[in-house]
């Protein structure tokens, strides 16, 4: 386990996950990455400014959020709305294995995470 609680080698592999969806050649153009706190990773699409004037620092467009569970040891996938509140993504059942949700993700079954 992580301080937070987070089972470290589902961390890493969420964060491996992340660096595998975008080719290293347009890395500078768009990334995938893995915000983790106490009890959650919220996968995160990140662009560099888009102007100048707009400061160095990229921006954050939250995709999903793997919430875990300590007690029962599941993971639970949410997903964003446009007021910024996060909900259970009913379709998809909580998860001992965070593979199965990354596998959901990757399968682009549902634009709600990928737009």
């Amino acid at each position: 386990m992580t301080e937070g609680g987070l089972p470290q080698l589902d961390v890493a592999r969420v964060q491996r996950w992340c660096d595998s969806q975008v080719p290293q050649h347009i890395r500078n153009e768009i990334r995938i990455e893995c915000d983790v706190a106490p009890r959650h990773l919220t996968i995160c699409g990140c662009r560099p400014p888009w102007r100048e004037d707009a400061g160095p620092d990229w921006t954050r467009f939250p995709i999903a959020r793997l919430h875990y569970t300590w007690t029962t040891g599941l993971w639970t996938l949410y997903w964003r709305d446009h007021n910024l509140k996060y909900h259970r993504y009913q379709p998809v059942d909580p998860s001992s294995r965070v593979q199965g949700l990354l596998d959901y993700l990757d399968s682009r079954a549902d634009p709600i995470f990928w737009g």
